[in-house]
Parts: C-alpha cells; structure tokens; sequence
C-alpha cells in the first residue's frame, strides 16, 4: 500500500477542515490586510480563540502576519490552496466519468418514465358490444 504524506498538504487540509478558519479566509479574501481585531469582530467567540485559528492558518501558510507597533495584521497568502487544488484535480477524472454516467442513467430513465406516462395517457378502446 503507498501512502501519501506530504506535511504542507496535510497542514493545509487541516486548516480548510474548519468553518472558522474558511471564514476567516473568507474575510481575507478582498485582498486587503485585516488586523487580528478586525477579523475577530463578527465571530462569537474571544480574541485568544480567533488567534489558536489564525496560528493554525499561518502554520500551514494561508495567512502571512506582519507586526507593526502593537497591531498584527494578516493577508492571505493562496499558494498552499493552489497545490490542494492540483491535488484534487488529479481525481476530477474519476469523479467527471462517474458524473457522466449518473447523467446517462438519469436521462435513460426520465426517458422511460415519460414513455410510461405517455402509455397510461392513452384513451382505452371503448369496450362496449
């Protein structure tokens, strides 16, 4: 059996997993630098717990942090997101033939519940003497 063990890729899997740090990757996502205050403002939750999510994305690379004077500001940073995504890609094949032929059946057999409607749709003879 191959395992496949890449610590960026597991880091990186592992950040996205959390619907936290999607979020706070949301908010990063204009392109602008945001400080640690700023992104922690619309959660529900303290400042120290916003901070444990934004370390596990500088771990694994998705955000950059720059200190100035007393305010830490963060910026996306999407390479880690590029090389999940080739990895993903690699299995699009599997996944698109396996669409493909979920669409054929489908349409197989709208194809033969329409034909079946159309046959109970017909008049009956009439069967008086």
């Amino acid at each position: 059996m191959v395992k496949y063990q890449d610590r960026h890729l597991d880091r990186t899997f592992a950040a996205l997993a959390d619907p936290t740090r999607r979020a706070l990757l949301a908010r990063l996502e204009a392109g602008e630098d945001l400080s640690v205050s700023e992104l922690a403002r619309p959660f529900a939750m303290s400042l120290p717990a916003v901070m444990k999510h934004l370390d596990v994305l500088s771990d694994a690379g998705l955000i950059e942090k720059r200190k100035t004077g007393r305010t830490v500001s963060c910026s996306l940073n999407a390479e880690p997101m590029r090389e999940a995504m080739e990895w993903l890609n690699r299995y699009r094949r599997f996944w698109a033939a396996n669409l493909d032929r979920l669409a054929a059946f489908l349409e197989t057999d709208d194809k033969r519940k329409a034909a079946r409607r159309k046959d109970t749709a017909k008049p009956k003879p009439d069967r008086k003497k």
